[in-house]
């Protein structure tokens, strides 16, 4: 069974930094995307940042410069490291891969438990 472990959100005071982790465990053939969303109270769900397998990046307008996606394909794991932390960044971080468990070909969509992050003096 395929799970995206998510760690590192916590309390935090505007403008520090916090790095988050997502871990993808289980029978893995081959991921193909990981990404991290957010959603806040109230609000949809968003876009933060996505990464290929290639290390392409995309970050959403609102956290270009701020924030930092990177992978360890070794460790099927994606990781956001987010400076300059704004208290609009206040939100639930979600992970999210588009994989292909062993044996199979076809790749589907994973989700993350959720990991809060609040920003706030």
């Amino acid at each position: 069974q395929v799970q995206l472990v998510e760690s590192g959100g916590g309390l935090v005071q505007p403008g520090g930094s916090l790095r988050l982790s997502c871990a993808a465990s289980g029978s893995i053939f081959r991921i193909y995307y990981m990404g991290w969303y957010r959603q806040a109270p109230g609000k949809q769900r968003e876009l933060v940042a996505d990464i290929t397998t290639s290390g392409s990046t995309n970050y959403a307008d609102s956290v270009k410069g701020r924030f930092t996606i990177s992978r360890d394909n070794a460790k099927n794991t994606v990781y956001l490291q987010m400076n300059s932390l704004k208290p609009e960044d206040t939100a639930v971080y979600y992970c999210n891969s588009n994989l292909s468990p062993t044996g199979q070909i076809v790749a589907y969509q994973y989700w993350g438990q959720g990991t809060q992050v609040t920003v706030s003096s």
